[in-house]
This record gives structure tokens, sequence and C-alpha cells, in this order.
């Protein structure tokens, strides 16, 4: 069984033809206990196939405890999409349906080395001086979670202060339930809600500066 069709397959090394700097893929897995990790592995490795930009690295959560503390990788399946230094892009949960699109637009955004945000995002961004920890919530069948969580992604990209998780809520119920997620996308930024829905550019940068910044 293979995760990428034919069809699909040829469309994304089209795109990928486009990649400029070698993208690096980070897969943390587990053995047992472990819902999708086999499944994430799969199609991650599938992925790195379509071009020889892409290298995947996979990671036992316990046998690589060093590597996994490194990033700051707290549950499974996780993925860490990087350049030859970390922009805090995570995904955690399998990346499939709608949130597959996230996955090739963080390595596409990657392989640019830059966030693709307006000037005036990027200025204020910098006023981010604490470490910053945004968790976006979503479903593989939402359609409108993956301009939230790219939002997220490019928000870490321009800040080495700020990490940004793509947290798939039917894995992880726990959080869903600790957060209050009753909808999705739900963004949520040092323990604070600050956006419900996929919202602008600016509208997300004034939210999150206002509990990150003082």
């Amino acid at each position: 069984m293979t995760f990428i069709h034919d069809q699909d397959r040829i469309n994304i090394e089209k795109r990928f033809q486009d990649l400029d700097q070698p993208v690096r893929i980070l897969n943390f897995s587990q053995e047992m206990e472990c819902n999708y990790c086999k499944e994430t592995r799969q199609l991650l490795e599938e992925l790195a196939a379509l071009s020889d930009k892409i290298t995947l690295e996979v990671y036992d959560l316990i046998k690589d405890q060093a590597v996994a503390e490194q990033f700051g990788i707290d549950k499974l399946p996780a993925t860490v999409v990087m350049g030859e230094k970390d922009y805090g892009i995570r995904l955690y949960g399998i990346p499939s349906g709608f949130e597959f699109s996230t996955l090739l637009e963080d390595i596409l955004l990657v392989s640019r080395r830059d966030s693709r945000l307006s000037p005036e995002t990027r200025q204020q961004l910098a006023e981010v001086t604490e470490p910053t920890r945004i968790q976006v919530f979503v479903t593989p069948t939402c359609p409108y979670c993956p301009r939230a969580v790219v939002l997220a992604h490019q928000f870490a990209m321009e800040n080495d202060l700020i990490t940004a998780d793509m947290v798939e809520v039917t894995e992880f119920p726990h959080l869903a339930q600790r957060y209050g997620v009753r909808g999705v996308p739900k963004t949520v930024a040092n323990e604070v809600s600050v956006a419900e829905g996929a919202l602008p550019e600016t509208h997300l940068l004034n939210n999150l500066l206002a509990v990150t910044t003082h």
C-alpha cells in the first residue's frame, strides 16, 4: 500500500522542481503504543523519495531521547521540517487529508529559507523576545486548517524564539479537552487562545503580540 497516488506523485515532483535549498525532515516515532507512527514514517519516506534535495531522518523517542529533547518533542508521531537550522516547525500527528498540503508548503518555505511574510509583519515579530509556543489544533478534514498552520509556521521561521506546532486533535484528544477545542482551526499561544478560525496575517499577528509582548 502506498500513501501517495501516482498522479499526486507526478504533481508533487513538479512542485519540488522549485526547491531551492536542501530540506531535512526529522520523524520521531516509537515501535510500540503509537497510533499512526508507522503510517507517518511511510508517508514521509514516499515524500522524501520525490526529490534529492529532501533527506529524511527517523528517530525513536526513547532510544534517541537526547535528539528528541533537543527539538522539544513531547508526543508522537512528530515531524520537524528544517534546513541547516531549526525553524521551529513541528507537526504532531499524521499530516494526512488537508494537512498533507501543509507539509508540502512547509517544505517549499524551508527550501526558500524565506517566511514570505510582509516586511511589516517581520518587523513586528522581532518584538517577540521570549520563548513562544504556538499550537494550531486541526483535523485532516478541515479545509481551513492548512492556512492557519502554515501562517503559524511562517511566524516561527521569522523568529528563532517561536515554535509552531500543528496538533491533530483526533490523535491527541486530551489536548483538545485541555484547551477547549470545539472547532478547528484553533490557535493557542503560550497557553492562551489567540484565534478561532483561519485569521488574516495581520489579525493573528496582533493577537499573538498581545500575549507575547508587554
